[in-house]
């Protein structure tokens, strides 16, 4: 028995924003918005989305004992995330510079502070948390040697979900633990290698990628949705859904936190993809990054707004035991359309 639906293991930041009509060329100066300041942060966006969809959420990550940590967690324990595993002190909190254009795109840059202190041995002294969850999820906005304790802790039967961002080369040992790896095309070509190969279409990226050793891959593809490739050979395009964009600030890390809950919950990587693809399809409709964040019912009631497609159960959390690694997928007809940012 699991008390955790998903454990994960990332940064915490406050997230600095401001609109601007435009991004500055190198030397330019230009206006924006008031500033606004978000709890943020790649690993906090996903505890508090995967939470917010329901899921039993633990959160191990390091903030600073000032104001912008005790902001990260008062809203982490709003959301309803286990903060038991979030160290405090020893470095100012994360800060990330986020600037937003009028079309929702937008630029970052972090300023690791605190994050860059969560260390192997902080991995170690939490090891009964990996041990009480069913699907652990990390990113790389924290040290590689820590990502790689990580995966050395992991449960027998727990199964490991990564979004490799920023992206950096990762050591094997890394990559065939992940069921699956997160990536989208940037982040597919910086894994894969200067020297890779990687050919022109997404199919083509899933190849090179789980010939390094990822039991299962995701490629976000934005607009055009989502491609999920297992080591078997299936491949299954998960469609995009229109919405009008505000923001996409977390719109991945909805998508890769409710993936990973959804795989714990015992469904398949493609319906599991498929719905993710609905939750960052409602973020992006929403400023900010943890405010955009949807419940179950309201990812449930944008599936309703298209005929003749089958949503998951929202409800089965406590479903089928997770630690299965992946095999073939469901077809296409079978999976929820969604779409990814």
């Amino acid at each position: 028995m699991y008390d955790y639906d998903l454990l994960v293991v990332g940064s915490a930041n406050a997230d600095l924003v401001t609109v601007v009509e435009r991004r500055p060329a190198a030397g330019e100066t230009v206006l924006g918005s008031d500033l606004v300041v978000h709890p943020g942060g790649k690993g906090a966006n996903q505890a508090v989305a995967a939470a917010r969809l329901g899921a039993r959420t633990a959160l191990l990550a390091r903030v600073g004992n000032d104001g912008h940590g005790r902001l990260l967690l008062d809203s982490m324990r709003d959301a309803g995330v286990d903060t038991v595993g979030v160290l405090v002190g020893g470095a100012p909190t994360g800060v990330a510079l986020i600037t937003v254009d009028p079309s929702g795109d937008n630029s970052i840059v972090v300023s690791p502070g605190a994050n860059g202190r969560l260390s192997p041995e902080d991995i170690r002294a939490a090891g009964s948390l990996f041990q009480a969850a069913r699907v652990v999820s990390a990113q790389l906005e924290i040290p590689l040697e820590s990502v790689v304790e990580v995966v050395r802790n992991l449960s027998p039967e727990g199964r490991f979900v990564l979004n490799p961002s920023p992206p950096r080369p990762l050591p094997r040992e890394v990559l065939t633990a992940c069921d699956p790896l997160i990536v989208n095309e940037h982040e597919a070509r910086v894994i894969a290698g200067a020297d890779a190969e990687l050919g022109d279409s997404p199919e083509d990226w899933a190849k090179t990628l789980l010939a390094l050793g990822p039991r299962s891959v995701v490629i976000t593809l934005g607009a055009e949705g989502a491609l999920v490739a297992v080591r078997a050979g299936e491949r299954v395009r998960v469609p995009s859904v229109p919405v009008e964009a505000v923001d996409t600030t977390g719109a991945g890390d909805a998508f890769t936190a409710a993936l990973a809950w959804r795989l714990g919950a015992g469904e398949s990587l493609a319906r599991a993809a498929a719905y993710a693809a609905r939750v960052g399809a409602v973020a992006v409709t929403r400023a900010g990054a943890q405010d955009s964040f949807p419940t179950a019912a309201e990812v449930d009631a944008l599936c309703r707004a298209s005929p003749g497609e089958a949503a998951p159960d929202s409800r089965s959390a406590a479903g089928p035991a997770p630690g299965g690694r992946s095999g073939p997928e469901q077809s296409t007809g079978d999976a929820v359309r969604g779409g990814s940012q």
